[in-house]
């Protein structure tokens, strides 16, 4: 090896070690490495969500995020659960069948729809593609806060910019 290799080499040497030492300095703490900026070894509480006090009756429909999504509950269901098969207290106010097709009267709840008394075509050949309709509630809909949601206090995670089609 010539002087002048040696030298080229441990000049290189000295670069990559110069560079290791400033790179080590540029750590990332824990605390910032996810999403959630916190220690790994933390474990974080989510924040407390006061559901809405309103009784029904005292409040308006709440609008829909899209044209085909279920109606969220816009009142307290405290006293309403859990619904079981033995009870489910929203039929009390909701199942109403006179009610459909006819306009919406001020301070009356609305009732279910007729779609939630047809009974899914499953495990039924027989009906094709189409249920069978039904003189009272299909149990397949009898649990209602499977798909509407009571409203809480919570903002959203993330900004929505979403707007529907016309």
């Amino acid at each position: 090896m010539t002087r002048a290799t040696f030298l080229f080499s441990i000049a290189a040497a000295g670069l990559i070690t110069a560079s290791c030492a400033v790179t080590a300095e540029q750590t990332i703490p824990d605390k910032e490495l996810g999403l959630v900026k916190g220690s790994v070894f933390e474990t974080p509480a989510p924040p407390a969500y006061e559901y809405t006090k309103d009784m029904p009756g005292s409040t308006k429909p709440l609008p829909r995020s899209y044209y085909t999504a279920p109606p969220q509950i816009p009142h307290n269901i405290d006293a309403f659960v859990p619904i079981t098969a033995k009870n489910n207290a929203c039929l009390g106010c909701h199942d109403n069948p006179a009610q459909w097709g006819k306009p919406r009267q001020k301070g009356m709840p609305p009732p279910i729809p007729e779609s939630h008394y047809v009974d899914p075509a499953y495990g039924h050949p027989e009906a094709g593609l189409k249920g069978k309709k039904q003189k009272t509630l299909s149990n397949a809909r009898y649990n209602c806060v499977q798909c509407h949601a009571p409203q809480a206090n919570a903002a959203p995670l993330v900004q929505n910019t979403f707007k529907p089609a016309k």
